[in-house]
C-alpha cells in the first residue's frame, strides 16, 4: 500500500527533556490514522514538525514520496487542539485571509466558503466577529479553514472538543467524506470511542518512543486473549457462580444480569477447546449467551501504557 507520510526516525530534544525518540511512522494514502498517548507522550511535537513549526533533531518526513519542504505546507491541513484563529476579526475576512495563506485565489476561497457555509447552514455568519460565536460555532469556522484548501493531508488534533454530540456527529461524517473523496487524515484524540468508530490504523506514543503500530484489526487480533462473555439463566445464581471452573477465571459484569441472569467473563486456557468450555458451563443453567470479548482500543491503550511504564 502506498504510504502518504512516512516519518523516519524523528528525534526532538527539548534541552534535556527527549520529546521523542527515533520515532518511525507510515500513514497509508486514504486512511485515516489514529494518533494516540497519553498526554506528554509526545504527539502534539510530531504534529507540530509534519507542519513545520519545528524541525526535527534527527531524521527525515516525506510526504507522497518527496522529502517535507516548505512548499508542502499548501498540502497539509491543520486543526490543532488549541484553535488559532483571531476573535476580534469577522468570520468571513478572516477565512479568506487564511485562504490566501494556503495559496487560494480571493475568487476561489469566495466559492469554496460559500460551499462550506451553506453545507453548516452559517451563511448568516459572514460578518460576526468570531468573539461573538459560542465555542462550538467557532469550532465549526476552524475546522472550515482546516478543509477549504483540499489538502491531501489532514490532521486534527482533538478535532470534537467543544461541541455537542449533534455536531460532533456533523463533524465525524465530514470527516469521512473527506477520506473517502481520498484525503488522508491524522486523527489524534482521547476519545477512544471515535478512534474505534473512524481509524483504519493507529500508532500509540508512550513517553517518546513508538510503542504500538499498525491496521487496526491487526492490532486488536495481536491483543486478543481468550476471554468470552457468558450469560446463563439459574435456580441459583450464587451458587452457579461458585462452580464455574477455577481455570476459567471467572469474574462477574453483574451478578444478577437483566431478566436475573448470571452475566460474567471467562479466560478459557490454552488447551482447552471452545466446544469443550462451552459444554462445562451449560451443565450450570440454560445458555443465553456466549461470545468472545474483543479488545477495545481502550483497553489497548491501557494494556500498552501500563506495560510500557
Amino acid at each position: 500500500m502506498d504510504n502518504a507520510l512516512e516519518v523516519q526516525g524523528i528525534t526532538k530534544v527539548y534541552g534535556d527533556y527527549i520529546a521523542l525518540n527515533d520515532v518511525s511512522i507510515s500513514v497509508p494514502k486514504g486512511s485515516i490514522y489514529g494518533l494516540l498517548g497519553p498526554n506528554g507522550a509526545g504527539k502534539t511535537s510530531l504534529i507540530r514538525i509534519i507542519n513545520q513549526i519545528t524541525m526535527p533533531d534527527e531524521g527525515i518526513i516525506l510526504l507522497n514520496g518527496e522529502q517535507l519542504q516548505p512548499k508542502h505546507i499548501e498540502e497539509i491541513g491543520y486543526m490543532p487542539e488549541e484553535r488559532g484563529l483571531y476573535k476580534s476579526m469577522k468570520v468571513g475576512e478572516q477565512c479568506i485571509y487564511l485562504a490566501r495563506l494556503k495559496g487560494l485565489s480571493k475568487i476561489q476561497a469566495k466559492e469554496r466558503l460559500d460551499y462550506w457555509f451553506e453545507r453548516f447552514g452559517i451563511e448568516g455568519w459572514w460578518n460576526k466577529k468570531l468573539q461573538e460565536l459560542s465555542k462550538g460555532m467557532a469550532q465549526k469556522v476552524q475546522f472550515i479553514v482546516t478543509v477549504m484548501h483540499e489538502p491531501s493531508l489532514l490532521i486534527f488534533d482533538e478535532p470534537f472538543s467543544g461541541f455537542d454530540p449533534v455536531n460532533a456527529n456533523l463533524i465525524k461524517d465530514e470527516i469521512l467524506k473527506l477520506r473517502d473523496d481520498g484525503a488522508t487524515i491524522i486523527f489524534s484524540t482521547h476519545r477512544m470511542e471515535s478512534v474505534e468508530e473512524m481509524c483504519d490504523h493507529i500508532a500509540l506514543i508512550d513517553k517518546s518512543n513508538l510503542v504500538l503500530q499498525g491496521k487496526l484489526s491487526d492490532v486488536k487480533e495481536q491483543y486478543r486473549d481468550r476471554n468470552y462473555a457468558v450469560s446463563l439463566i439459574c435456580n441459583n445464581n450464587d451458587a452457579a457462580f461458585q462452580q464455574i471452573p477455577i481455570e476459567f477465571n471467572p469474574h462477574p459484569i453483574l451478578l444478577s444480569g437483566l431478566d436475573n441472569t448470571l452475566d460474567f467473563q471467562i479466560k478459557i486456557p490454552l488447551g482447552i477447546d471452545v466446544p469443550s468450555a462451552l459444554s462445562r458451563i451449560n451443565q450450570l443453567g440454560e445458555l443465553t449467551h456466549f461470545s468472545e470479548v474483543i479488545p477495545s482500543v481502550n483497553d489497548i491503550f491501557i494494556q500498552t501504557v501500563q506495560q510500557h511504564g
